[in-house]
């Protein structure tokens, strides 16, 4: 029975699914998670300055987002989107990425 419902969260996380949040960096977090003009400069300097990998802030849950499809989510640096795509672990892969409001 364990096995089963193991195997049934593992399979739940594999499915697309759409989440609204906004996009951080790794460095801060959810601490910049607002959509605020400084938090967009934060985001925007950590990412493209010092290297930070860009992340997805879901309520209190920050995702790594999944290498292959990080360019995808550049121009939206700091702000709120809706990202359709899949979850695995704390990684999401991005289909598709889009400004939410």
């Amino acid at each position: 029975m364990k096995k089963i419902a193991i195997f049934a969260l593992f399979a739940m996380s594999a499915f697309a699914a759409s989440w609204t949040g906004y996009i951080s960096d790794s460095g801060c977090g959810k601490n910049h998670a607002d959509g605020s003009e400084k938090s967009m400069k934060c985001v925007n300097a950590c990412v493209n300055k010092k290297g930070a990998a860009p992340v997805f802030v879901v309520g209190e849950n920050v995702y790594k987002i999944d290498e292959a499809t990080k360019a995808k989510v550049m121009e939206h640096l700091g702000h709120k989107v809706t990202i359709d795509g899949k979850l695995a672990g704390d990684t999401v892969t991005v289909d598709s990425v889009k400004m939410a409001h």
